[in-house]
């Protein structure tokens, strides 16, 4: 068993999407407490405001760290997500800081339940790609 560059690709892979997981988590979980009124809006917006960049800077550095260890189907799975991603931070509203969710308009009914699927469709992406890295892992270091 050698240890090469994909195998150390597909290791950060799947650190970073152990924690983008968690933030999917914590994303979905977030909008539940809002639907319910357990927590108001601006709070809630100040806690997940803060964790929009380092997910989407997460997601990038392993693909890019992908696309330099010519993993292309790896990268191929990940590129619709990453397009989503642009899409949505240049779609985001005005706001003075970084971040997607106005507290304004994050309380109507249809932009709740589409930040909430959206929350449930990511969290089902970053786990069948964890269990897809994990295998990847496994069989660059048995192949080499």
């Amino acid at each position: 068993m050698a240890f090469n560059f994909p195998a150390f690709t597909y290791i950060v892979a799947l650190i970073a999407d152990a924690f983008l997981i968690f933030f999917s988590i914590f994303h979905v979980i977030a909008f539940d407490e809002l639907k319910t009124d357990y927590k108001n809006p601006i709070d809630q917006c100040n806690s997940l405001n803060p964790l929009v960049l380092p997910e989407y800077l997460l997601h990038f550095l392993f693909n890019f760290l992908f696309l330099l260890a010519g993993e292309w189907f790896s990268l191929a799975l990940n590129l619709p997500l990453i397009a989503y991603h642009v899409y949505r931070y240049k779609t985001r509203p005005v706001m003075s800081g970084p971040g997607l969710y106005d507290p304004t308009s994050i309380m109507n009914a249809d932009v709740l339940s589409k930040c909430q699927r959206e929350g449930w469709i990511k969290l089902a992406c970053y786990l069948l790609s964890f269990f897809y890295y994990l295998y990847g892992m496994i069989y660059s270091l048995i192949s080499t």
